[in-house]
């Protein structure tokens, strides 16, 4: 017994016995560059953590991520924990019980604190008083314009307001008869996540951020929803606004205004270069109504989605997965790196400030500094269980209607409140 001892000491020494691990999954965005980032976390954690197994893989898309998520809660297969989740997705998981509140875990306000969290935090609240989600990234949707084009007719900068922008327009059909303010085909259909880049962006600059839905109940702005589609309607009718289904408009200068996520600065690299940000392009907050004060800051909606943990990991699982996540988010310099190898903003209150993105951003891509100080304006998604058939009835009920003149702003408003009165329920 004693030399079985020794035998299995020296093996110790030797780093001969395996050390038990726990194993983990994590699943990425189905998006090469997110699966990139967590890829080179978990292999740089598990360079010092033996004792963890990190397996990466994207998400399955059948047919959306959304739709994969719920597919392996039902089977029995999620994973540990994975990202791209927005709030709205992550209330009808937390209605299944299918994830578990971050809060919970020790050392939460550490990581709140460390991450630089605690204003863009307070959005991600849920209706329990818990954090479901740690928000990963936060996309201000901004409005581009083609300022070499508006120079051409006499302005140095974007109209701020709803009559400015129509005295814009007026000018712009003077000169060129064939271009548009705005191309939005999308604003014609019900796809419920396009409200995000269309009423969702205008209605939050409308109503200083008043939330939609907050719970069961609507809590929107009334006045504001309704000049927002008059807006709409008014561009329509005065042709400024085209729905037609063009590839592009704004890139080849069809259009001289666009709603606008970076996620398109890679693209135009590749296929547009003559645009440049401060040359041909600039970027500012939606235009808002004219009464809106002019020392005010302007909200807009945030492209927003975050990290989960399902309930359906083990408690060794979870709290691996903790100390994994709590690594990623508490190293400032992780979160640069996620800027570098996605190109999108961290989900932090210093973004705009901390000299460590600024610098970075300044010199390699300086159209993402006004989405890093437009973060702390931005709103999350609706975080509504039923949020695809409250936005779906929203282009179905009011903005399709009031655009063909079968309702007023006001009628259609009121109609799609009523549409969803028995989904609040």
């Amino acid at each position: 017994m004693r030399g079985l001892r020794t035998v299995f000491v020296g093996l110790l020494a030797l780093g001969l016995v395996a050390v038990a691990q726990v194993e983990i999954t994590f699943w990425s965005a189905p998006n090469p560059s997110q699966e990139v980032f967590w890829r080179q976390m978990a292999e740089a954690y598990m360079a010092t953590h033996p004792g963890v197994k990190i397996n990466v893989s994207p998400m399955p898309e059948t047919p959306t991520s959304e739709a994969g998520i719920l597919a392996a809660i039902a089977g029995g297969v999620a994973p540990t924990a994975s990202e791209n989740v927005f709030v709205g997705f992550g209330s009808e998981l937390v209605k299944s019980k299918a994830i578990v509140p971050w809060n919970t875990f020790p050392e939460w306000e550490e990581l709140v604190r460390a991450r630089n969290l605690s204003s863009t935090i307070k959005a991600w609240e849920f209706p329990d008083g818990n954090y479901y989600i740690i928000p990963m990234y936060v996309n201000a949707m901004l409005v581009a314009w083609r300022i070499d084009i508006l120079r051409e007719l006499g302005y140095e900068e974007p109209p701020r307001t709803y009559s400015e922008v129509l005295a814009l327009g007026e000018r712009l059909k003077a000169k060129y008869p064939d271009k548009f303010l705005w191309l939005r085909s999308e604003l014609e259909v019900p796809t419920w996540w396009q409200r995000w880049f269309d009423f969702f962006v205008f209605y939050y600059a409308a109503s200083k951020g008043q939330p939609l839905i907050t719970g069961n109940t609507i809590t929107a702005d009334d006045k504001a929803a309704i000049e927002v589609l008059q807006f709409f309607k008014t561009l329509r009718d005065k042709k400024l606004l085209i729905t037609e289904p063009l590839a592009t408009g704004f890139e080849v200068g069809k259009t001289v205004m666009t709603v606008l996520g970076p996620w398109s600065f890679p693209w135009w690299r590749e296929n547009y270069p003559e645009l440049v940000y401060g040359e041909t392009f600039v970027l500012t907050p939606p235009p808002v109504p004219d009464w809106y004060p002019a020392e005010e800051p302007i909200y807009t909606f945030a492209d927003a989605k975050g990290v989960v943990m399902y309930a359906q990991a083990t408690a060794e699982q979870q709290k691996a997965m903790w100390d994994f996540i709590r690594w990623v988010l508490s190293d400032p310099e992780h979160d640069l790196a996620w800027v570098k190898i996605t190109g999108m903003l961290p989900a932090r209150d210093d973004v705009g400030t901390n000299p460590l993105f600024t610098a970075y951003i300044e010199e390699k891509e300086p159209a993402l500094l006004p989405y890093a100080e437009n973060i702390a304006f931005a709103v999350p998604p609706i975080a509504h269980p039923q949020f695809v058939e409250i936005q779906e009835l929203m282009g179905l009920e009011c903005i399709y209607p009031v655009l063909i003149g079968e309702l007023t702003p006001a009628e259609g408003w009121e109609a799609w409140k009523a549409a969803i009165e028995d989904l609040l329920k």
